[in-house]
């Protein structure tokens, strides 16, 4: 092989490697969402995927380091997803708005992926038995809701919030939200654009000025 074609090849394995753990990031969250999170397996997930169990183990050190990685890549997608959306609004009002709006439709559009989240996110440990990924989720999902409510009061927008206020109310919308991925599990054919209208009347409301 020349030094020439070295580097191509070594992109394109780079490549497959990368494409290969998404199909079995893909297919552990399939697994979860069909049989839980205490119940998947490497080895089903393996047959999901149509792979033997050693491929799997080539890509992760094992089950846990394999899990880990499905509330990761949620949060990854979600920030792609939201991100854009919000930047794109010129009023704190909108971004609010949309920020409601792209999560509830973020979490329709992945109903498997949420479902596989929160069991994993509900059950997997640190090695002293607390759970791996509650602090971390709870202050990286409320600093955006906590960054608009600020720019709104700085523009005269929303009605003034104290520091602690202002965190009670970006808990209460993560917390609608959150109820909302609760009410769609129980209610797969729940009217999604209701629901969203009423969220956003609410706290349209209940931060005016």
């Amino acid at each position: 092989m020349s030094k020439k074609n070295k580097p191509t090849n070594q992109k394109e394995l780079s490549f497959i490697e990368k494409a290969r753990r998404a199909q079995i990031v893909e297919c552990a969250i399939e697994t979860i969402a069909e049989v839980g999170y205490a119940q998947a397996s490497i080895g089903q997930i393996a047959k999901r995927a149509n792979i033997s169990k050693g491929v799997i183990s080539y890509h992760f050190a094992n089950k846990e380091d394999l899990l880990e990685q499905i509330p990761i890549e949620y949060y990854l997608a979600w920030q792609a997803y939201i991100v854009p959306r919000i930047e794109a609004q010129k009023s704190p009002k909108d971004m609010l708005r949309v920020y409601i709006e792209s999560n509830l439709t973020f979490i329709d559009e992945n109903r498997q992926h949420v479902f596989a989240v929160i069991e994993t996110v509900s059950n997997k440990r640190t090695a002293d038995g607390k759970l791996q990924f509650a602090a971390d989720h709870d202050e990286a999902i409320l600093l955006p809701i906590e960054n608009i409510l600020t720019l709104g009061m700085q523009e005269g927008v929303f009605r003034e919030f104290t520091r602690s206020s202002a965190r009670v109310m970006a808990l209460t919308i993560r917390s609608a939200i959150d109820g909302f991925t609760l009410e769609l599990t129980r209610k797969p054919h729940l009217d999604v654009q209701e629901y969203t209208r009423e969220l956003v009347t609410i706290f349209d409301k209940s931060t005016k000025k």
